[in-house]
């Protein structure tokens, strides 16, 4: 069933369970996160990015709608760092039933009056809204922050933005950060950080740039001719820790690229004269699949819906 945001991660907040909002751009990566999330029992979110919807369009949105309106599960769409009010608006009218707005770029003022602004009119319509405060270093698609200019979410500062803008849930800064290198060993994550703002705020908080980026799946890549450096992701035991203290939305689409790629690239290595689409992005959509499971188990969300 097609839900809003709130619809899932208010339950996943008072139940101290994350729920995974796992990045899409084709019918693959979608039937992968949907079918999953049936197959677990688990509430899930899906979400496209702007540069998802430049690349599919309405027609990628109706795929996710209409798989999430025949799941049996419930399913929100969402629309991972909108970057406007604009950008927002044009997500709701494209059916969507969450969005983000990413003002955290500007100072505190400012984020707090675009979010806001996103706010009164999703709300009006209602859907759900997600917005930002502090600033998650690396790189995702349009988002690009240096070491030095991202920073930790203050947790005084988060009351004020979230009694401020009414806002539904909140992405805060915990050490995250986007893409497959988030430093060396193992990432540190703030969780007393998450504790004070979980102790202060009642609505689900947000982690972005969350994915576990699985020595195994990139020791696949590289066995399959792939070159990648000494990627590194955020640790299981963290994400279970951090549910535990607010954290109910996890953001992952690394993890869905790498696995994707591994199945095209081992499907393609097996039998180099293979030119069947449907062989070779079925493996996609395999190896996609397990590493779906693997991320909805780790959080707890398996058996809530």
């Amino acid at each position: 069933m097609l839900v809003t945001g709130s619809d899932i991660l208010v339950p996943a907040r008072a139940g101290k369970y994350g729920v995974a909002s796992f990045n899409t751009n084709n019918m693959e990566i979608t039937q992968a996160i949907i079918h999953t999330a049936e197959r677990l029992r688990s509430p899930v979110m899906v979400q496209m990015s702007e540069g998802a919807i430049k690349y599919g369009g309405q027609d990628l949105a109706n795929i996710v709608k209409d798989l999430a309106s025949r799941a049996s599960v419930p399913v929100a769409l969402h629309l991972d760092h909108g970057s406007s009010y604009a950008s927002a608006l044009n997500a709701i009218k494209m059916g969507f039933t969450s969005v983000m707005i990413d003002a955290s770029h500007h100072q505190f003022a400012e984020n707090m009056a675009e979010t806001k602004k996103v706010v009164e009119a999703a709300h009006a319509m209602g859907i759900t809204v997600e917005a930002e405060l502090g600033r998650l270093g690396g790189i995702e698609e349009h988002i690009v922050v240096d070491e030095k200019d991202a920073f930790l979410t203050d947790p005084e500062e988060a009351v004020r933005f979230v009694e401020g803008t009414g806002v539904d849930y909140l992405a805060i800064a915990i050490g995250t950060s986007h893409g497959a290198y988030k430093g060396k060993g193992r990432p540190f994550i703030d969780q007393e950080r998450i504790g004070k703002i979980g102790g202060l705020l009642g609505i689900p908080l947000v982690a972005h740039g969350s994915s576990g980026v699985p020595a195994e799946i990139v020791q696949r890549f590289r066995d399959a001719g792939g070159e990648i450096g000494e990627a590194a992701g955020i640790a299981d035991e963290d994400l279970e820790l951090a549910c535990q203290h607010g954290i109910a939305k996890v953001n992952v689409d690394t993890d869905l690229r790498l696995a994707s790629t591994v199945g095209i690239r081992e499907a393609l290595k097996a039998n180099p004269k293979e030119f069947d689409p449907r062989k070779i992005f079925g493996a996609a959509r395999d190896v996609m699949s397990q590493v779906i499971e693997h991320k909805m188990r780790v959080l707890g969300s398996v058996g809530k819906a």
